[in-house]
């Protein structure tokens, strides 16, 4: 009796300190919330307010060269440091759930090419821009996905998304909406199952390859709050935006540049069907620009309706969302300019080889 009374008066004990050990809504949480929150606001109202601002308070002219390019410039600035920031947090916060044991054994330990595929596929579903997409890089290269894998990651992200293939579908037709979703795949595969096969790891600045995440649970000993995990976020989001930030500003200065000053009767002329060479030149031309599927399209559309074939223009749309100045520019903080180089040659000619076979299927 006696024991069982010593049993049934130490039996709430735990329960009170397992009470008081429970996580509280930390005012962390609450502000990252309300933060987002702000950030979709802004970003949804971002074009309107500089098209007031610049239009009607400023009374630059909309269309003329200057006028686009400065606007080109302040509202893609805001969009993309608005986007890296979310998703850097956001992929810093999620790294601390999955380990780099649990990513190698996903995409790491995987056959030569069934991992390329993956990581295609979780760049498919992944609706980022060039430029947002690097974070995403970062994370598969820190926890020791291969490199190669990683490349088809960065190609595919930006390359093919829904955005781009229901806005051609609704413009161009079931055709060429599926020969860009199948096409823009295929090149993020090779292209990464070749950049693998030469080794570039050595290529990579040694700040990337070090392991992130792990930290925080080893240290905490047991399960990490939310307050705990976005700490980490919140500390890897502001190195990351402090390496990088000069660098996107300069190369989203050069795209706006390049955006407002080039007409489209002159690309029309370099890429037309006149010109055997019309591809290549498209593409050579969508590289410096910068513009997501959404952005770009309209451009697409005009240049279609003046004469340009359709090959050539998947051509150049693929080149313009697939590699651009900014993304480059950022890249380098990453990567060495030789794997650069590298990755740019390499994407550019499976879009030129695209464009072509779009030319003689459609």
């Amino acid at each position: 009796m006696a024991e069982q009374a010593e049993v049934r008066s130490a039996g709430p004990a735990p329960d009170r300190a397992s009470t008081r050990r429970m996580p509280r809504p930390s005012r962390r949480v609450a502000l990252v919330l309300a933060a987002y929150a702000v950030g979709i606001a802004v970003y949804v109202l971002n074009e309107r307010f500089w098209d007031w601002l610049l239009w009607d308070v400023v009374g630059l002219e909309p269309g003329s060269r200057a006028g686009e390019s400065i606007h080109f410039f302040l509202f893609d600035t805001v969009k993309i440091l608005l986007l890296l920031t979310g998703v850097i947090l956001a992929v810093s916060v999620l790294r601390t759930f999955i380990t780099p044991e649990r990513v190698r054994a996903l995409l790491g330990g995987r056959r030569e090419g069934v991992g390329n595929v993956i990581a295609a596929g979780l760049g498919v579903a992944a609706p980022f821009c060039s430029c947002s997409a690097v974070p995403g890089f970062i994370g598969f290269v820190s926890a020791g996905v291969p490199l190669g894998v990683t490349m088809s990651f960065l190609i595919a992200s930006p390359l093919v998304n829904e955005v781009a293939v229901v806005l051609l579908l609704s413009t161009f037709g079931l055709g060429p909406a599926l020969l860009y979703a199948v096409t823009g795949f295929a090149i993020a595969v090779i292209a990464g199952l070749v950049i693998g096969r030469m080794r570039p790891e050595r290529w990579v600045e040694p700040w990337v390859l070090e392991p992130r995440g792990r930290g925080l649970q080893m240290a905490a000993g047991t399960r990490p709050t939310w307050d705990d995990r976005l700490a980490e976020g919140l500390a890897e989001t502001r190195t990351l935006l402090r390496k990088v930030w000069p660098y996107l500003v300069v190369g989203i200065g050069l795209g706006a540049a390049i955006h407002g000053w080039l007409p489209e009767d002159l690309v029309a002329r370099i890429a037309g069907g006149d010109n055997p060479f019309g591809v290549l030149a498209a593409v050579l031309l969508g590289v410096p620009l910068y513009s997501g599927a959404a952005g770009v399209l309209p451009l697409v559309d005009a240049l279609f309706a003046k004469g340009v074939p359709m090959g050539t223009l998947l051509a150049f749309m693929m080149a313009t969302v697939a590699l651009s100045v900014p993304e480059l520019v950022i890249l380098r903080r990453v990567i060495r300019p030789r794997l650069i180089a590298l990755f740019v040659a390499i994407v550019a000619a499976g879009i030129v080889l695209a464009g072509y076979l779009f030319n003689a299927v459609l």
